[in-house]
């Protein structure tokens, strides 16, 4: 009977091991928008990050092709400003200087602070995640901004491309660091303390009873309640343009003209 019953106890034995294994990969098993690389559940607000797998190169040119299918001009945005804000994100992508690829902002600062001015794109969808207002700096104008600076205590707004780095609470509370990437135009953003917070003065209130948003000390304000969200959407090395029709700054601009 003891040699009768060996092989009942190895199918037993494999048939118990075949049950553990689909076990095993059941429960491991991670559903797509759960996936480490597109961290989103349900909306854009708990959106953290993205990153872009493949080419670099030809998903950035591929980009630059999306404007009319994301009709991204019925959200205001001109296609030559969308160009350049692709040009600038191809080339700190291809630098590996991005590590949110996912993400695009552009600050567009040829419009009233009246204006939603500020736009947080979705790269992969072309899903607007934000439009919102932003404030400029004081001494770069009122209503709007005409005068840019890369000097400390200028406090007016700085040009160009910047990469997001890192939180921390300070005098406006939760803030968002930004690395200048342009020589001359915002290399000095870090040693201005040139970040991302929220602020009292841009809102609506504020607009209906002065005609113009509050101004900052240079940095890229943006509304209280929204301020949380937009920096943890952005936040870890996505790509910024602050963007004006400046002929110095497009005529100079090392990412521009590369």
């Amino acid at each position: 009977m003891i040699a009768d019953e060996k092989p009942i106890s190895m199918l037993r034995l494999f048939r118990n091991l075949l049950l553990a294994t689909g076990f095993v990969l059941l429960t491991s098993f991670t559903p797509l928008d759960q996936a480490t690389n597109t961290k989103f559940l349900s909306g854009p607000l708990s959106f953290t990050s993205l990153t872009i797998s493949g080419n670099i190169n030809s998903f950035a040119t591929n980009l630059s092709n999306k404007y009319d299918e994301w009709k991204l001009a019925n959200m205001n945005i001109s296609k030559e400003l969308f160009n350049y804000a692709v040009k600038g994100y191809q080339y700190l992508a291809e630098k590996n200087i991005l590590r949110n690829t996912g993400i695009l902002t552009i600050a567009d600062m040829s419009k009233p602070s009246s204006e939603k001015r500020l736009f947080v794109i979705n790269v992969n969808t072309g899903e607007v995640l934000f439009k919102t207002l932003v404030a400029h700096g004081r001494n770069s104008g009122q209503e709007y901004a005409r005068n840019f600076s890369n000097s400390k205590s200028s406090y007016a707004s700085s040009l160009g491309f910047y990469v997001t780095t890192d939180t921390y609470f300070g005098k406006h509370g939760y803030s968002l660091r930004l690395k200048g990437c342009e020589k001359g135009f915002n290399d000095n953003a870090n040693s201005r303390a040139i970040v991302v917070h929220g602020a009292s003065y841009v809102s609506e209130s504020f607009i209906e009873q002065n005609g113009y948003l509050g101004r900052s000390q240079g940095c890229p304000a943006v509304p209280e309640e929204l301020s949380k969200k937009i920096i943890d959407v952005i936040k870890d090395g996505s790509c910024l343009f602050v963007y004006s029709p400046s002929k110095k700054y497009l005529r100079r601009s090392n990412i521009l003209n590369k």
